[in-house]
């Protein structure tokens, strides 16, 4: 009978490591595995909460009325209307409003995140306009008024539209910087589209003008209709807000501020 050739040790210990090293480059595959896993995690982050840690990261604050630009990156606010308009679709099922078969109803999520992301809250989201800026050259010292310019919020309250009109004056010297008409119009439009409080948002507006132009005098006057009084509480369309911010000259001479006023009640 022949005999039966055993495998001899050096043989098995090569078989025997051959295993070690394949088990050995499983090992990677699981790691690269639990890699796409952490991904797809940082992915399923909503967007909201990825900018609200960078703003935290800052330590800059993020209130109603603030812009927050400087922490958006391009492309990122389409992710932000899709995000508001899922919490809308949620909003309006809570409401018990069957979107599925109410034909009006059946894409106002979508329609109500692009309105407040692109046009009605666009001052939060958006850098501030560019603004070409002129010297001085014929050293005009004379009272300018701007106005009356068309103002469109809503109170961070209860987002109810603040529907009115702005008047600005300034007084400039031969150091102010000059701007054009329409700059005026885009910067009370980037501030107040936002929610806001009528009278922060004037103070607002002003800081802003005397920041860009230093003017000898800044004066604003803000008259508008509130919604928060008039379609809901106590329902009272006849009320109004008028409010005014008076910066240097004009705080200063009387006559300078009555004569802003004058001319601003003949509009």
């Amino acid at each position: 009978m022949p005999t039966k050739k055993l495998p001899s040790k050096t043989t098995a210990s090569k078989r025997a490591a051959s295993k070690t090293t394949a088990s050995k480059t499983v090992a990677p595959q699981k790691v690269a595995t639990q890699k796409g896993a952490s991904k797809k995690d940082e992915t399923g982050t909503p967007l909201s909460v990825i900018i609200r840690r960078r703003i935290e990261a800052q330590k800059a604050r993020f209130h109603a009325n603030d812009n927050i630009a400087a922490f958006i990156k391009p492309g990122e606010l389409e992710g932000l209307v899709d995000e508001v308009a899922q919490k809308m679709q949620a909003v309006l099922e809570s409401l018990v409003i069957d979107t599925k078969n109410d034909h009006n109803t059946k894409n106002t999520s979508q329609r109500v995140a692009k309105m407040y992301v692109q046009e009605v809250f666009n001052g939060r989201y958006v850098e501030q306009p560019t603004l070409t800026k002129f010297p001085n050259v014929s050293r005009l010292n004379e009272l300018m008024i701007i106005g009356p310019i068309t103002v469109r919020s809503a109170c961070s309250h209860h987002l109810c539209p603040i529907m009115g009109r702005i008047w600005i004056g300034v007084l400039p010297d031969q150091k102010s910087a000059l701007i054009g008409l329409s700059k005026y119009s885009r910067l009370t439009e980037w501030v107040m589209c936002r929610p806001q409080i009528q009278e922060e948002a004037v103070v607002e507006l002003a800081d802003m003008l005397e920041r860009k132009i230093k003017p000898i005098g800044v004066a604003i006057v803000m008259d508008a209709d509130h919604f928060c009084m008039q379609w809901r509480g106590v329902k009272d369309r006849d009320s109004k807000m008028i409010n005014s911010v008076m910066r240097g000259a004009f705080l200063k001479d009387p006559n300078l501020r009555r004569e802003f006023l004058a001319l601003i009640e003949r509009k």
